[in-house]
Order: structure tokens, then sequence, then C-alpha cells
């Protein structure tokens, strides 16, 4: 694999280190690809290069990052691609001193995760499953609306990720066990727990499903005619805003992600422990679900304000 500029071969190790060892995908060594060949093409105008680059070097040019207006957020990702490099070449002995340890990622200001209200969440659910018993339906129609349903409520009921959920297996929720096993990001498992709605959603699918020979026959749960052979990410996300337009909530402010932060939240909203909105949403370090916290604030804010002896009636 080869970004846009040449990678220096101590680079190309690292990528196969994280291959091999963390499971990274494609996407995620490309992106690190693309890091790490504007970083060397930095240090070369420089005269420098990984193996002699110093902490001011590594400075220098995350400042001609802000100054050609990169965000820090973006930024923050490069010096983390860079830290990495650097952390394996100290590791397997290339050089010695890591130039990016005392480095300070770029401050960033918190982005609030767009979500719906529970009330807004109930009606899509409702809107998704209208006319679905209609038997005068012709049965394309009547199986991808009831596909539609069924991925909504199985989305809002386990906060998947679109890639995770498109791409669910034939056998999922096959069992009478109360949950389904995923294999996420880096080939991290995780059981996920299914609501009662979900599983009806899933078995009145699967009874359409099995009268269409070819479809039923896939090894996918959501089949399709592309190339992966299951459903896409971008088909989703276009009965997903068709159904919310129909719904009468803007299309610009619903996508398969949002559902996924609305699982979330509505959660913390309700009382449920961090760790465990962790564990859910398959994140490998509690920072990444800390998204969060903004939840548990007023949910503290409310218990202060309702339980408190000395607050206001």
């Amino acid at each position: 694999m080869r970004a846009a500029r040449s990678l220096p071969p101590l680079a190309e190790a690292f990528l196969e280190m994280i291959a091999a060892e963390r499971g990274a995908s494609g996407n995620t060594r490309e992106a690190y690809a693309r890091d790490l060949a504007d970083y060397a093409a930095a240090l070369a105008k420089a005269g420098k290069t990984p193996l002699n680059a110093t902490t001011a070097d590594i400075r220098a040019y995350l400042s001609s990052l802000a100054e050609g207006g990169l965000k820090p957020a973006s930024s923050a990702r490069k010096l983390s691609s860079i830290r990495q490099f650097h952390r394996f070449l100290v590791a397997e002995g290339h050089r010695t001193g890591d130039p990016a340890l005392i480095i300070e990622a770029p401050r960033r200001g918190r982005r609030l995760p767009k979500i719906l209200s529970i009330a807004e969440v109930d009606h899509l659910l409702a809107v998704s499953k209208e006319g679905l018993g209609d038997g005068l339906r012709p049965v394309p129609e009547r199986l991808r609306a009831l596909r539609t349903a069924c991925l909504l409520e199985l989305l809002y009921a386990t906060g998947l990720r679109v890639s995770e959920l498109v791409a669910l297996p034939a056998k999922a929720a096959q069992t009478k066990d109360p949950f389904i096993h995923i294999r996420g990001k880096g080939g991290r498992e995780r059981l996920v727990p299914l609501s009662p709605a979900a599983r009806e959603a899933i078995a009145a699918y699967r009874a359409l499903l099995s009268s269409h020979a070819r479809l039923s026959a896939s090894p996918w749960l959501f089949p399709a005619d592309g190339a992966s052979g299951h459903l896409t990410r971008q088909a989703f996300a276009r009965d997903l805003k068709a159904c919310a337009a129909a719904a009468g909530i803007a299309p610009a402010r619903i996508s398969p992600h949002v559902l996924r932060h609305a699982f979330a939240s509505h959660l913390l909203q309700n009382g449920a422990d961090l760790r465990v909105v962790q564990e859910l949403l398959g994140h490998a370090d509690i920072s990444t679900t800390q998204i969060y916290t903004h939840v548990l604030d007023e949910r503290m804010k409310a218990m202060v304000r309702d339980l408190h002896p000395l607050s206001d009636d």
C-alpha cells in the first residue's frame, strides 16, 4: 500500500506492524500512510528524516499545519500518527529518544454529538413500521420496507456502527440468546443485548426474506446485489433519510451515526454507567465515550435539583 507521496521504508514497516499486531483495517492504514507521507515530506524539505528529527522539527511541522488552516482535530490526528511512528522507531531500536513524547496535542473544542430526542426516535420507528402488514403491496416493496424498519430498530436497540450493522451475518439472532455477537474495529469482539422489539423486527423481516430463494441463501442478514454481497452503508443512509422525511424530521439532522449517538445518550440519560455504554459501543478507550459526558453533567444537575434537601421546591 502506498500513499500519494512515497513512504520511507521504516514507515512501511510500521504500517505492516499495526496490521499484524493490532488488526488495523485498510482504511486505518491508509490514513496513517497519508499522515506519515506528509510528515516525511516536510522533514525532507528541512533536510531531516524521522531518524534524526527533533522535538523542534515536529513542533515546526505542526505550526505549519495550523498556519495553513488545518483544524485542530486534524492536526491532533496527524500528531497521533507521528507519536505512534516514533514510539515504533524507538521500540525497534532504529533511534534513541522519542522527539514526539513531550508534545501536547492541539487543543480542540468539545464537539457534542448530534442526537434526536427519545420522542423523535419513537416517532421515526413508528413511521418505519407503517403499512408493513399490507399484503397488497408488491413483495419487493414490502421486503425493502421491512428491511428498513428492521435496520432502524436494530440500530437504536444496539448502537452498532453502521459498518457492523449492514454486515451482520445471516445467523445473527437466530438462537434464543437475547444478544448478538459482534466483531468490531480492530477485530475486537463484544456481545450486544437485543431488545424484544429488535428481535420481533428481525423475525418479521426474515419471514418475508425466506420467500425469496436467492436472497435467503445469502450469508448476510441484509443481502444485496453489490460487490460486498450485503447492503451498503450508503444505501441504508438513503433509506433512513427517506424514512426521516416521512416522519417530518429534516434529513440533514439524521444519519446512521446520529442514531448510534441517540442510543448512547438516551441510555446515559436513563442512568446507564459510562463504562457499560463504552462496552456496548465497542470503544477501545473510555476517552472516546466521554463525548457523552454532557449528558452526565445534565443528569447530575437534575439529581442535585431534585434530590438535594436545600433545593428550591
